[in-house]
This record gives structure tokens, sequence and C-alpha cells, in this order.
């Protein structure tokens, strides 16, 4: 009973534009915005209750404690007397980008049988580099029957390792073995590559991969340079179907010839640079979209407004659909609050394929449950935070409350 389970990150109560990620462009045109946590958030849930109506399966991660000031007292800080861009790094919302929280390899692809989860380490990134011990938490929870799943601690930081956004799975079916693809960078000439092969590796040996059906594919520094800090904002694959820009990958024709040797009915989706530029991908996040198997058949994209905002991207989509190809949907969502700070749709979920009964069931929602965490939201999230309001004590005071009842709601209050 394998069925693919998008967990999608709920987007915590100190959500802010602090500009803090490097190479992300969107990061860092929105720095020092108002920002309206309690919009973001209902959005995500809003993106999640068209998914289960659609019959997808759907679960959830939880927002971090924050402010961390775990992390901050071992920087022999406090948040009221921190740096700016410390206080910034400890109130980040960033976990809600569920992608990076780790890198995913269901039972058929691994040598033991079990669905395999190696959390990431993050270490490009001040903000993003204390989130890995909660994440390792509520991964240990939510998916706690060692008969079906394994958990492993990140990668030794000397390697970076952001997870999913750079890992790819094609096969023949969700639930059949299948190709892993590992995306890394080498270098990039404006930006940093944040996926280093080393760790890439590492991630495969934990899992158990057979070293036949997986691949390690350079990412292009073209693609790093315009913005493409992690692989899945110029490509996503889904079963037999790779989506991908023209100038993803540093040695396209070699990759495809693989992939074709290991999966031959594989089908290349791949959007010509002549059509749809690496900087107009980048601002539409074209590819950061859910590619998904729909129940009654058929594939299609869960794409950002953004998307159909952007004229070449939204007429080469409307032809691809119109022709005789794998996709043949596209469903499009209101993720604003998040795509201005960086992240897309499909930033925000990790996938996972497994049998949701071997689940925690705290971690599963239906809409009903959906309805529950938007009430709560909509009276404990802040309305809006504007740069000025990290050194106040009252907004701390705020989201400390704001998640906890949101742990209270859903009987997980052992993560408080």
């Amino acid at each position: 009973m394998l069925a693919e389970i998008n967990f999608d990150g709920i987007i915590g109560p100190s959500h802010n534009y602090a500009g803090l990620s490097h190479g992300n462009i969107a990061s860092t045109i929105h720095l020092g915005d108002t920002s309206y946590p309690r919009r973001a958030a209902l959005e995500g849930v809003a993106k999640m209750r068209a998914n289960v109506r659609r019959g997808l399966a759907q679960g959830i991660l939880l927002p971090h404690r924050r402010p961390n000031t775990d992390w901050l007292a071992t920087l022999q800080t406090d948040v009221a007397g921190a740096s700016e861009p410390l206080r910034a790094a400890a109130f980040s919302a960033s976990p809600m980008w569920a992608a990076n929280a780790a890198t995913v390899s269901p039972a058929p692809d691994t040598g033991d049988g079990r669905c395999h989860l190696t959390v990431a380490n993050l270490r490009t990134m001040a903000h993003r580099s204390h989130e890995w011990p909660e994440t390792l938490e509520q991964l240990k929870l939510a998916f706690a029957d060692q008969r079906h799943f394994e958990i492993h601690p990140p990668v030794w930081p000397a390697f970076g390792d952001e997870g999913a956004a750079n890992h790819m799975r094609l096969a023949p079916r969700h639930d059949a073995p299948g190709v892993e693809v590992f995306v890394y960078g080498v270098r990039g000439k404006a930006f940093p590559a944040r996926q280093h092969v080393e760790a890439s590796h590492a991630v495969a040996r934990f899992h158990g991969l057979d070293p036949d059906r997986t691949l390690f594919v350079q990412q292009s520094e073209t693609a790093i340079g315009a913005g493409a800090f992690h692989n899945d904002v110029v490509a996503v694959a889904n079963e037999t179907v790779l989506f991908a820009h023209e100038q993803a990958f540093d040695d396209r024709h070699a990759f495809h010839a693989d992939l074709r040797r290991l999966l031959p009915q594989v089908e290349i989706v791949e959007v010509p640079a002549d059509r749809v530029s690496l900087a107009d991908a980048v601002r539409s996040y074209l590819f950061n979209a859910q590619l998904v198997t729909l129940p009654e058949g058929g594939m299609a994209l869960i794409l950002p407004e953004e998307a159909r905002e952007t004229a070449p991207v939204w007429a080469w989509l409307q032809e691809m659909v119109a022709g005789n190809g794998p996709i043949r949907e596209l469903i499009v969502v209101d993720v604003r609050q998040s795509m201005a700070n960086g992240g897309g749709p499909a930033c925000l979920r990790l996938r996972v394929v497994a049998d949701p009964a071997t689940i925690d069931p705290r971690f599963l929602v239906d809409e009903a449950k959906l309805d529950r965490i938007a009430d709560c939201i909509e009276r404990h999230w802040p309305e809006a935070i504007a740069p000025a309001d990290l050194v106040d004590p009252a907004l701390a005071e705020q989201v400390v409350r704001a998640r906890a009842a949101l742990l209270d709601l859903l009987d997980l209050a052992v993560l408080a």
C-alpha cells in the first residue's frame, strides 16, 4: 500500500523577510519588507486543502521553536543582546521549506527494504544550520516504526547537504524500484553551490542504494549563477517524467542517456532556453512546482501564481498541456508570502513514499484537521511583522504562544 505523501511545512508565526539566503534572489529582493505570517500560513493550508480534495495523501511538519534561544545561548548571547543578523537567524521560519528537511529513499530502492530518511545539515546558511536537531526530532516521531523506516542524522557538516531539493527519483510507479538522482554543485560565479558531491554520495551509502541505479549529476554553473540555489528551481521529476530547463545540468546529454538506459520508459520534458530564459524560470518558479500523479490518472503541475503572470512561461505551459505529453493539467496556487521569501510550492513539501498506516497519524491531515489548523492560525499567528519588530519581546512571546497552541491542537506538545 505504498503511496506518495507530501509533507508540507506549516509556515511558522515568525515568518519574516530578513533576506538571509545569499543566492536566493527573491529573498534578497524582499529584504526589509513587512511580512504577513497569518496570511502566509493560511496560503499554505489552502494549498494542502486543494491537494486533499484532489485525493492526494497529505502530511504536515511543524514550525520549529522560535526564536531559537538555545542556539543563541551556544553563541553566548540572547535575543536582546544578539547582533541583528543573529537575531534574524534565530527568528527565521525557514523550516517551512520542508523540501530541505531530509533526503528520502523509498523502501523499493534500499538495501534493507525500509524507507530511509537522512536529515539535511543545511550548513551553508547560518539561519538554516540550526534546523536539523528539531527536524530530526520530528522525523523520529512521525516515522517511529523501525520495521518500515530508518532515520539518519545529518552528514558531517564539512560537506553541505540541503536535502530533497537536490534529489529526484524516477520509477515506473511510486511503489516500484526506481532510479535515484543526486544533483550537486561545484561552483557558482555569483552565488555559492550548496550541495556537495561527497554529501550526496554519503546519503546514497546511508540508504543502501544500488550504485548501478543511482546517478550523481552536476548542476550547471549557469543555473547556479542565475539564482537556482537548489536543483528544484530548475528541475523536478515524478515517476517516469523528468521536467527540466535546458540549462539545468552541466552535461544534460550524458544525464539523459543514463536515464534512458536505466529507465527506458522515461519521458523527458525539457523547456528550451530560447522559449523560457533561466531568469524567467527562476522568477516564476516554473520548476519549483509539485509534479504529481493524480488518483484518476495522468500528471499535473501545481504551480505558483507567478508562473501564470510570467508571459513566456505561461505561453509555453499552455502549448505543453495542449500537446500529447505526460503532463496534462496545470493547477495554480497562491503562495505569494512564501514566494517572496524564496520558496515555491515544491519548497514547501517533502515527498515520502510509504504506507500511510505506518506513519504517526498526528502528522497526517484531512480537510477537517486542516480546518482546525486554519482556525488556530487565524487566532494566534501575528498579522504582520516589520523588521523592527524582531527586537520587541511581545513578538517573541506571541510566536511562542502561537506554536504552543498548534502543538496542543495536534496533540504534539511533546515537541514543545
